[in-house]
């Protein structure tokens, strides 16, 4: 049975091991989950495919077993068609592999970003994956919402009123603590809502002072308030960013006209370009924990930790990027110079611009500026190297 402590969480938490049970056998009776299911084998009637299902849910008793049984094939899958493999550096980490930690990162994925580390968290050989926040936005049917919360996933409430978000960043925070310190599990989280259409990837002081809202009520400083949760600033690095376009394109509709809004079906495009696109190499790298030298920052006002704090792990998540050929080549046709030249051949030049030239062509814009998208999508990977320079 969930526990009174854990029932104060009922709103946005995943799922619990007795739950396990009664959610597939809700997502198996979804109308909609059906459909998907039909798309993916329409070969198959329903009924097979459901015994199939039903089979496979043998012995799936924790969000854990579901990803290692279900989730963990899928992602493999997405490894071996759609990248050139996945690495890992996690060095930086503590021996114990039974420590837990909050992984703050940036932000390249909706899906994929968390999707990616447990499935190299697992082969590295810790004993269990990430609890992730996700936007509400992005669950726009109850199936979706049922599928992420038997995959370990807790919901960031979006589009609030400045109380409404208060109180939900409250509840976030505290469930988050509860998480890190009582169920014993990691966390995933991106240093900033939504992704950074330019890859100029900056944590926000919100998402810090969010994490820190949670703590004990006696912990006053907000160094301590942070300590228990072991934070990790983590790099995503990606060669090629099948979303590049997409943003770019965004970037424009926003220039035309500063009203515009992403809809649902924006999203849900991202979300099925960004599994399924082409990302090349793909690099994931831990610093070393925050705890190491967060006590150096204690002292300082609240006004100043959080801005202070969030700068420091920039650093390190920008040391931590893997560079490719293209971010060294964007940042050429930006300066107009052969700076970089010693990082890449003529091969690699003629591939990237290959690359930007076909991504150019996704953009159906009826006003379309060339110009300003090719800009856009040279600052996306000329940002990475800017800042990881900056940062060393």
């Amino acid at each position: 049975m969930v526990s009174d402590e854990l029932k104060a969480f009922d709103e946005i938490r995943p799922y619990e091991p007795d739950e396990m049970k009664q959610a597939f056998v809700d997502l198996l009776n979804d109308r909609q989950f059906s459909l998907v299911l039909k798309g993916l084998v329409p070969w198959l009637p329903k009924s097979l495919r459901n015994a199939l299902l039903r089979l496979s849910f043998i012995g799936v008793k924790t969000p854990l077993d579901f990803q290692k049984r279900f989730m963990k094939p899928v992602v493999q899958y997405i490894i071996k068609r759609h990248t050139d493999g996945t690495t890992f550096d996690s060095t930086s980490l503590p021996t114990d592999k039974r420590q837990r930690f909050t992984f703050v990162s940036n932000h390249r994925d909706i899906v994929l970003d968390s999707a990616f580390l447990d499935l190299l968290l697992i082969q590295a050989g810790y004993p269990t994956t990430v609890e992730i926040g996700i936007g509400d936005n992005l669950l726009i049917y109850p199936w979706i919402k049922r599928l992420v919360r038997m995959n370990k996933a807790f919901t960031v409430r979006r589009g609030l009123s400045p109380k409404e978000t208060l109180r939900s960043s409250q509840l976030m925070s505290r469930y988050i603590h509860y998480a890190v310190t009582k169920k014993e599990e990691n966390i995933w989280i991106a240093q900033r809502e939504g992704r950074a259409k330019d890859s100029n990837d900056r944590t926000q002081d919100a998402v810090l002072k969010m994490l820190a809202m949670g703590a004990p009520e006696e912990q006053k400083n907000p160094a301590d308030r942070l300590r228990e949760l072991n934070i990790v600033p983590l790099t995503i690095s990606y060669e090629y960013d099948p979303c590049d376009y997409l943003k770019a394109q965004e970037l424009q509709e926003r220039r035309d006209n500063p009203a515009f809004k992403k809809s649902r079906q924006d999203d849900l495009d991202n979300m099925r370009i960004g599994i399924f696109g082409y990302k090349g190499h793909v690099h994931y790298h831990c610093a070393s924990p925050v705890d190491q030298w967060i006590d150096e920052l204690s002292d300082l006002p609240k006004t100043e930790f959080y801005t202070a704090m969030a700068q420091r792990m920039d650093k390190d998540i920008h040391r931590g990027y893997r560079l490719y050929p293209g971010n060294y080549i964007a940042a050429d046709e930006l300066s107009g110079t052969n700076e970089y030249a010693i990082h890449y051949t003529d091969a690699d030049k003629k591939r990237f611009e290959g690359y930007l030239a076909s991504q150019l062509d996704k953009i159906k814009l009826p006003n379309k500026d060339d110009s300003f998208l090719r800009n856009c999508l040279l600052n996306m990977y000329a940002n990475p190297l800017r800042n990881k320079i900056a940062a060393e």
